[in-house]
């Protein structure tokens, strides 16, 4: 018999609690528990980012993470990062501007590993964007789109703390 607990977040300023058992992985209980299934499991090896959510505002493979682990966090999924009235984010603009995203996969990862990366670098360098996002796979873009997406959306950051 597995042994259950209980898991106390709050994802996407909504608190959650749950009874789930102990190897419940955290993709899956944001998938199958809470129906957000924006958070895509690829690799379920932790290889291809597309799983990837911020815990507490750092990047987490979501398929190597156990629910259990999450409890006391705020997690934020691609379905918290625009505004409650539907309105794209910044970075969620710039993705669909230089078209960073093509079947979509890979691009909740994405974006949250850019979010994330321009949280702590606020001016990052081509070079460091390519190093940010080297953890998540795409296999339709080529990566360039992303990386001018990320740079534009970093150059609006940096312009509003400017003001």
């Amino acid at each position: 018999m597995n042994k259950k607990f209980i898991v106390n977040v709050t994802v996407n300023d909504e608190k959650h609690e749950r009874l789930v058992e102990g190897r419940t992985l955290l993709s899956s209980f944001l998938r199958d528990d809470l129906a957000l299934t924006g958070t895509h499991v690829g690799c379920e090896h932790g290889v291809c980012g597309a799983c990837t959510v911020l815990v507490d505002g750092v990047s987490v493979r979501s398929c190597l993470m156990f629910a259990i682990q999450a409890t006391g966090t705020t997690i934020t999924t691609i379905e918290g990062v625009a505004a409650k009235d539907g309105t794209l984010h910044p970075i969620q603009k710039q993705f669909a501007k230089h078209h960073g995203l093509q079947c979509g996969f890979c691009t909740a990862g994405m974006v949250l590993t850019g979010l994330e990366m321009v949280s702590r670098n606020p001016c990052p360098t081509r070079e460091q964007i390519r190093e940010g996002i080297s953890g998540n796979l795409c296999r339709c873009t080529g990566y360039q789109t992303i990386v001018d997406a990320i740079e534009e959306f970093s150059t609006t950051v940096k312009g509003e703390r400017n003001e």
